[in-house]
């Protein structure tokens, strides 16, 4: 895998508990020289909305720093908490990690 991505990979329910610790582990991600993160999210049973809000947060650090962030796997919960809040606009989503090596790396 190209060494500018870093995919992170989430599991279980993500909210209010872990949710800071979630956008601090994406956003450390940009002092390692990342370019691209992917957030899989294929092992997610739940997201809620402060789970999405640190995404947000992390989305705009790392944009700031020049840094893509793109979401993969996400299932049918966090795809209407995302639809519900509009941030399937903000977020390039893929199915799924192959996807992104497709869409994304290809260009590359």
């Amino acid at each position: 895998m190209n060494q500018q991505v870093k995919v992170v990979k989430l599991t279980g329910i993500i909210n209010t508990t872990n949710s800071l610790e979630l956008r601090e582990s994406i956003t450390n991600l940009v002092d390692s020289g990342a370019k691209i993160v992917l957030v899989d999210c294929q092992e997610v049973t739940f997201m809620d909305s402060s789970a999405l809000g640190a995404l947000v947060l992390a989305f705009k650090t790392l944009r700031a720093a020049g840094t893509k962030l793109f979401l993969c796997s996400i299932n049918e919960q966090v795809r209407i908490l995302f639809e519900l809040t509009g941030m399937d606009k903000v977020f390039e989503i893929f199915n799924s990690q192959d996807e992104f090596h497709q869409a994304i790396l290809s260009k590359s």
